[in-house]
Order: C-alpha cells, then structure tokens, then sequence
C-alpha cells in the first residue's frame, strides 16, 4: 500500500497548499456564482429568491464531478495541486462525494469551517477537517513524465 508523501521527507509537495487552497476556493466560487448566473434567466428569475441554496447544489455538483474526474476542481488545476487518499490516489466518485459532503457540512457549520480553516493553517499535511475525517490530502500536482 502506497501512503501520500511524507511532509518530513518530501516537503515540496506541501510547500504553499494552504494559501493555494484558499485561492483555488476563490477561483471555484467565481465559477460557481457564474453558472449559477447563467441559469438564473432558465429560472424565469426564481432562482433570486433561493440564490444561496442554488450556488450550495451547483456547487455540490461541480466539486463532485471536477474531483470525480481530476482529483481536483478546476481552481485546484488552476493551483497546480490536487487531492490523494491514503493510499496516495486519485479520487474515485465515492470518496469525491463524501469529500464535498464533509466540505457543504462544513461550510454549512460555522464552528466546523473555523476548525477546518485552522487545521489546513496548521497541520503539516495542511488537511481541513473533511480530509482527516476521509485521509485525504491535499498536494502539490506532480510532474508528469
């Protein structure tokens, strides 16, 4: 059984991943908000009056399916970093789900978002709470050959 990199012995592949997690969140936002603007007229303009429920389910759906099918959303690629399990591999769609499950929980729960905030500002595998809950890990892209 593989494991992740070791941030003792192998720092470069953590080396910046919490502030590049935060930017990526941002980029992911950005995305989200935009699609969820290109559907509001399909709403007949509906959709304003439950908007923040409908960036929480589009936002579901893209983290789902962009870590289903990367390891990574697009404002990770962005970051040139993506997510391992424990056994240092890619996502598969049942680990991608709960992943994103943990994060709307999360985000959902302020206490929750706070000690996921810190635990990506403060651990050496810089891991929120839903990566310790799952052993997932969040690092730098590796070269390809």
């Amino acid at each position: 059984m593989t494991m992740p990199p070791d941030p003792e012995t192998q720092p470069e592949f953590y080396s910046g991943v919490a502030t590049k997690r935060l930017f990526a969140w941002i980029v992911d936002a950005i995305i989200i908000l935009l699609a969820c603007l290109v559907m509001l007229p399909f709403t007949a303009f509906t959709g304003l009056f439950f908007f923040p429920l409908m960036m929480l389910v589009v936002g579901f759906f893209y983290r789902v399916a962009t870590l289903s099918s990367g390891s990574s959303t697009w404002g990770m690629r962005l970051m040139g970093m993506e997510l391992r399990t424990q056994n240092d591999e890619r996502l598969d769609t049942g680990t991608a789900f709960l992943h994103t499950l943990g994060y709307t929980v999360s985000i959902s729960v302020m206490p929750l978002q706070l000690i996921s905030i810190v635990l990506m500002g403060t651990t050496a595998r810089c891991q929120g709470l839903s990566d310790m809950v799952l052993g997932t890990v969040a690092l730098n892209r590796r070269k390809e050959i």
